[in-house]
């Protein structure tokens, strides 16, 4: 039976590993990546290569010391190179000696016989069309609610009353959606990490600010990429709103690209009307979005060279003076230390303050 691994991006392996077990093969969950691993991924990669593909690398390579033997990830298109990152992790993993299996998933929408093969080559139990379709509904579904527990939890830890009550429930709810299994389980379940989540104590009267964090897929979605910023940011009384989870990208991917992700082009066109591949023109168009819904600022969040991020933050400090929103941009690469960042994100938070506390000091006196 083949081992089989794949990318970790934030808490969506709890998911994937329940759906690649259904279909009968044998999971190596990738660890969370930390230093070793990017020590592994920068040694076996390019220099000036982005971030994620260097973390992917120590990954893959730290899921082979544990034994697997097949990896199934993602392709992409467009002019951006993640679409090229699995062929370049085989061939390095190729010439450094190991034999292993890539299984690209493309996107659905635009290569569905692509997606269709690779499932029969993962249903290794060899089970039925309708029972594949089953699975992967249920796989769906716990994908749904912890993306549901996230979000809630970006709310409730910046009115937290104990610092660190919202990371340490967190956690533990993550075990009962990653321990259940029927769709009902899931449910209940979720209904209860949502419940639990509510019930940490809270004050509501807690001046919170409210930011939109928009960026490149890997490092808006893994928390060891980006240095846990969500939690630091609430900690600082932050409540944050991520523009990307793995449930929406999956539906623009898989079927028709949702309304949503319509609107944030169309918001984006004035400024850049074309395609530039990766989650440029989204950075972009979810600022402007988040701008008219009042928040109070913007994080861009970006791997080191990632060409599509780069032209955003050309245009983001024009779309900041024209919607009279601050952008703070992080370039993230294995230079990056948590302490700069905090630092950058303390003074951020006292510059949105300001600018708050002044608009509503002159509504006040213009009303």
């Amino acid at each position: 039976m083949p081992k089989v691994t794949f990318p970790r991006m934030g808490e969506s392996w709890r998911a994937f590993k329940m759906l690649l077990e259904d279909l009968g093969n044998e999971v190596v969950v990738p660890p969370r990546p930390n230093k070793r691993t990017l020590d592994f991924g920068v040694r076996h990669s390019p220099e000036f290569a982005c971030f994620p593909l260097k973390i992917l690398m120590g990954t893959y390579l730290e899921s082979i010391e544990m034994g697997a033997d097949t990896i199934v990830t993602t392709g992409g298109v467009g002019p951006c190179r993640a679409g090229e990152y699995a062929m370049l992790h085989q061939k390095i993993l190729n010439d450094l000696g190991y034999d292993l299996k890539m299984i690209v998933f493309e996107p659905p929408r635009l290569y569905p016989f692509n997606f269709i093969k690779n499932v029969w080559a993962l249903n290794k139990a060899r089970i039925s069309i309708r029972e594949i379709i089953a699975h992967i509904k249920r796989a769906w579904r716990k994908l749904q609610a912890l993306d549901n527990a996230e979000k809630l939890s970006h709310v409730v830890r910046p009115r937290e009353v104990k610092r660190g009550t919202t990371t340490t429930v967190y956690r533990k709810v993550l075990e009962w959606i990653s321990e259940a299994y029927t769709t009902e389980e899931i449910v209940e379940a979720e209904a209860a990490a949502l419940e639990a989540l509510r019930g940490i104590p809270q004050d509501f009267s807690k001046d919170v600010l409210k930011v939109g964090i928009v960026g490149e897929i890997y490092v808006l979605l893994e928390p060891a990429s980006n240095l846990e910023i969500e939690e630091i940011l609430g900690d600082l009384g932050v409540e944050v709103e991520r523009s990307m989870f793995l449930t929406g990208w999956t539906r623009d991917n898989t079927w028709n690209e949702t309304t949503q992700g319509l609107t944030v082009k169309e918001a984006a066109s004035p400024y850049l009307p074309e395609l530039v591949g990766g989650h440029g023109r989204d950075s972009i168009g979810h600022t402007i979005l988040y701008a008219g819904r009042g928040f109070d600022g913007i994080i861009q969040l970006a791997p080191f060279t990632c060409i599509p991020e780069i032209v955003a933050r050309t245009i983001l400090p024009r779309v900041s003076k024209d919607y009279n929103i601050p952008v703070l941009t992080f370039f993230l690469d294995e230079q990056t230390g948590k302490a700069g960042m905090t630092t950058r994100l303390e003074a951020f938070t006292d510059l949105m303050r300001r600018k708050k506390r002044f608009h509503d000091v002159s509504t006040c006196l213009t009303g």
